[in-house]
Order: C-alpha cells, then structure tokens, then sequence
C-alpha cells in the first residue's frame, strides 16, 4: 500500500532540512521526500510500507523534535494515456538511483527539495554481491 506520509520536523537551517531529507531518502520502502509548508517544517514521505514510527523516531534521533501530522492512502490516478505513452519508468532502470537536494526545484518563488530513490529489485536491502 503506497502512502503519504507528513512529519513536522524540527528545522532551522538548509542544513537540518538536508540532513532530515538524507534521513528519510534511506529509510525502507520510501519512493520521493520533499519539503513543505510555509515554515519549511514539514517532511513530506511518500513511499510503500515505510514504517512511521521508526522514520519518525530516526528524525528525532538526529535531527530534533519531529511529530506525525498524518498518514494517509495513496490512490494511484487513473489516466489511460499516460500509462500508454509511457512504455520506460524509473523502475525498470538496472541501476540504483538517487537524486540529491543539489536538485532543488522552483516552485512560486520558494524552493523545494525532492529526493526520488529508486531501485531494481524489489527488495533494495539484498545484495548479490555479498
């Protein structure tokens, strides 16, 4: 079940808001973070079976105060012509993929950080090598 996740995080600096978006861009089962509200205080995490609690108590640990605003359902829209258009996602790179806050986004005169971590196989934590 893919879900959104919102945590209201102690973050004074670029640095602490780097710092918690390093965070959560690790944790199990999370797809895209990001960076909202008008205080720059909330950590947007939208991922698949990503546990809150652990990620909320991993923020707090590092980072600083941090508290659960929601969790909520993610419905997948349903748009025909995107999916028929699309033929390669993300997902069917071979590679593992992160981008970092260096790539910020301008959105109405604020900046937001997106980090989108993708990977190619379904469990990210199981290495072949080792």
């Amino acid at each position: 079940m893919k879900q959104k996740i919102v945590v209201k995080v102690q973050m004074n600096c670029d640095k602490c808001r780097s710092k918690a978006m390093s965070i959560a861009s690790v944790a199990e089962g999370v797809i895209s973070v990001a960076i909202e509200g008008d205080d720059k205080d909330r950590l947007v995490v939208i991922g698949d079976g990503v546990d809150s609690a652990k990620l909320t108590t991993s923020l707090r640990k590092k980072v600083g105060h941090a508290t659960i605003i929601s969790v909520e359902e993610v419905k997948p829209k349903k748009d025909n012509k995107e999916k028929s258009t699309s033929k390669s996602t993300p997902s069917s790179s071979p590679y593992h993929q992160c981008t970092h806050p260096c790539h910020s986004f301008q959105h109405s005169n604020t900046i937001e950080e997106v980090y989108t971590v993708v990977y190619d196989d379904p469990d990210p934590n199981n290495c072949s090598v080792m």
